[in-house]
């Protein structure tokens, strides 16, 4: 690595740049807590916040509603905020506005915070890392995932458009957002991003696909 390069990765490095894992929803069609579903011997709670750990982003907030006592276990243990929103029941919305205040209060000099769900399983250190440094490099204020012909979380978000995602009401979460202000995102490439998790079905599907 040459001098301006190193000097480039430390200015990456030196952005203080949050992670917020999306973790309150019942799971209704599946039946049981889908943040609980096995991964690589851990629960997708747990490689989520993991994986965002592994990353370097810090601080890390878990917002939790549906079976928190449960799902508070899973992660308790680890260097991560946990967030219970009393109101998940009125839509993701609510989950993202707690996160993104927890996030400002450990992190009053925040710059971006990554938003992300826990029913990613493929979420790698290494996509995290792409966002990160496609916001230094290219100065756009959103930087998403492109997958199955969309773009959606994971996606960074710039402080500036904090307000815009704590406006966002009821069901309506991040990819909305993004759709809205397309002209001011890049995205970077999450083919696994479009595995959606959300019957048995689909879970029986997802452990033939990486057997």
């Amino acid at each position: 690595m040459n001098q301006v390069e190193q000097i480039e990765m430390e200015q990456v490095l030196d952005t203080a740049i949050g992670v917020l894992i999306l973790a309150a929803g019942a799971s209704t069609r599946l039946g049981k807590p889908k943040q609980l579903l096995q991964y690589q011997g851990q629960s997708f709670l747990r490689h989520t916040a993991n994986v965002a750990i592994a990353s370097g982003c810090q601080p890390v907030v878990v917002v939790l509603g549906a079976q928190t006592e449960q799902l508070r276990s899973e992660v308790s243990d680890l260097p991560v905020t946990i967030v219970e929103n009393p109101d998940w029941t009125t839509g993701i919305s609510s989950s993202i506005r707690a996160g993104l205040e927890a996030l400002h209060d450990q992190c009053p000099m925040l710059e971006a915070a990554i938003v992300t769900l826990c029913d990613q399983p493929l979420i790698s250190v290494q996509l995290i890392e792409q966002l990160v440094e496609q916001y230094w490099l290219t100065g756009k204020r959103i930087i998403a995932s492109n997958y199955a012909d969309t773009i959606g979380v994971p996606a960074l978000f710039d402080l500036t458009l904090f307000p815009d995602l704590m406006a966002l009401k009821g069901d309506a979460g991040a990819k909305l957002l993004i759709h809205q202000l397309i002209h001011e995102a890049v995205s970077v490439p999450f083919p696994d991003g479009a595995i959606d998790i959300d019957t048995s079905q689909d879970y029986e599907q997802f452990l033939q696909a990486i057997a």
